[in-house]
């Protein structure tokens, strides 16, 4: 699956809040290794860099295009190419920091709890996902997927990404290595010009896989269908703009 990072960057001051968010809550003074995984256009490498210093911070990604981006963005900065099923630190880290990745890693309870073996003692995992796969902006990729020539492809939920395991797996996972743990949700609620701009958002990042799957002989019709999905699910306010709602689950641990 290829991401875009031109598309990705099209709500950047909105996607980037959650990453402030993230990095505000990390108990740090100062940070010698720090990494930043599934850095993405290099929007959340930025904030960190600017907190710990950039000669201090590394960012991970894999995929290309993002990758690019980030160095056109953070030129001199050191970015890397790497798979976070496998990948770990050449040397125990301050700082890993995942802003919106993890959630397309499979079983990713378990790679967080290798990645906390590889942080110094008091060194931190900082997380943040989408939790909103039961909001209408993708319970309606699935209705589109079932209901077009494409939906063979879409046959027993494939293409559906993971629900996010509860809270308390997290905890039961990480406590163990951890003198502490914070594990919250916070709700955005963002404003966007109409139905398309939700449809705009989320081709950078949930749409993808549903598209892909569905081919690019039937990418228009599966995007128009969806479109008209979300238009009636996404009633205009009284500014003639909607409402995207989405929630967004944290984690913070520090290494015993």
């Amino acid at each position: 699956m290829a991401w875009s990072a031109e598309q990705y960057v099209k709500f950047e001051d909105e996607r980037t809040r959650p990453a402030r968010d993230l990095l505000a809550q990390v108990p740090l003074g100062s940070a010698e290794r720090a990494y930043d995984l599934g850095c993405g256009p290099g929007n959340s490498t930025e904030l960190i860099a600017e907190r710990f210093g950039a000669a201090n911070v590394c960012g991970l990604d894999s995929d290309d295009n993002m990758l690019a981006a980030a160095a056109r963005r953070l030129p001199g900065m050191k970015f890397v190419k790497a798979d976070l099923n496998s990948w770990a630190p050449e040397q125990r880290a301050d700082l890993l920091y995942a802003n919106a990745v993890f959630q397309w890693v499979p079983d990713h309870i378990s790679v967080l709890a290798r990645l906390m073996d590889h942080l110094k003692p008091g060194g931190v995992l900082a997380v943040q996902m989408p939790d909103n796969l039961a909001e209408p902006s993708h319970t309606l990729m699935e209705e589109t997927g079932a209901a077009g020539p494409w939906k063979a492809a879409f046959a027993g939920g494939r293409v559906r990404r993971p629900v996010l395991p509860p809270p308390a797996g997290y905890f039961d996972r990480l406590m163990p290595k951890s003198a502490r743990v914070e594990v919250w949700h916070t709700v955005y609620y963002h404003p966007l010009a109409d139905a398309p701009a939700i449809v705009e958002w989320v081709k950078a990042t949930g749409l993808r896989p549903y598209l892909d799957a569905a081919g690019p002989e039937h990418a228009a019709a599966f995007t128009a269908d969806y479109t008209a999905r979300i238009a009636g699910a996404y009633r205009p306010m009284a500014d003639g703009r909607v409402l995207l709602r989405f929630p967004r689950l944290f984690i913070v641990a520090v290494r015993a």
